[in-house]
């Protein structure tokens, strides 16, 4: 969500349809959820969270879908914020509740959704949003108003960049784990290794060794 490359984007394809990859669109959630989490400790506690504080424990259940939990781990999640200081467990119990009104929506993607159950879900994430009384909740939601028709896009078409991401993590894992390279040529060549190890047959079951090199024919 990027205003440069949509305007970039539109004067050099302007009947292009954007669509927001809707992996960014959580992401986005999730960090306005963190940074509820980070403020109402650091405004109660006069610090920052640590090992002790429940709600610092929590923060990877935090930022994971409800859809995805198992009943073990949501349920006493929700009862540790509730036992928390009000200050500190309320806040971040609402804004979870508003991250997952966003994730709900946007989990439509690839079912075929109607205008109905979609706007029935969009109304709810909003009055959620504002209710909240987070600027950072009240953020996210002019965020996704404001980038509401490439969202749209994402969840009617299910179009994602997720293939070029994964490609680029490679990339950049081979880079860190040669500390950086200093000759452009050699990064092509290397990246190319990284990237097209599965279609070379080196992402097979048959591997052995330390680096999962493929075994040797008999």
């Amino acid at each position: 969500m990027c205003t440069v490359f949509k305007a970039a984007v539109r004067d050099s394809l302007p009947h292009a349809t954007l669509v927001v990859d809707l992996f960014h669109v959580a992401q986005l959630a999730n960090a306005a959820v963190t940074e509820v989490r980070r403020r109402v400790t650091l405004q109660t506690r006069g610090r920052r969270g640590r090992k002790g504080n429940r709600e610092w424990e929590l923060r990877n259940r935090l930022t994971r879908a409800a859809s995805e939990m198992h009943a073990e781990h949501l349920d006493p999640m929700v009862a540790d914020l509730e036992d928390l200081p009000k200050q500190i467990g309320a806040p971040i119990l609402v804004a979870w509740n508003v991250k997952e009104d966003l994730r709900d929506l946007l989990d439509l993607h690839g079912t075929n959704p109607t205008r109905e159950q979609i706007g029935r879900l969009l109304t709810r994430f909003y009055e959620n949003a504002a209710a909240s009384g987070l600027p950072e909740m009240v953020r996210l939601a002019t965020t996704v108003s404001t980038w509401w028709p490439q969202i749209l896009a994402g969840i009617a078409t299910g179009i994602t960049n997720a293939a070029s991401e994964g490609i680029n993590r490679a990339i950049k894992t081979d880079a860190r784990c040669a500390y950086g390279y200093r000759n452009p040529a050699n990064q092509r060549l290397r990246a190319r290794c990284a990237t097209t190890r599965r279609a070379r047959g080196h992402l097979t079951a048959q591997t052995s060794g330390r680096h999962a090199q493929p075994r040797a024919p008999r």
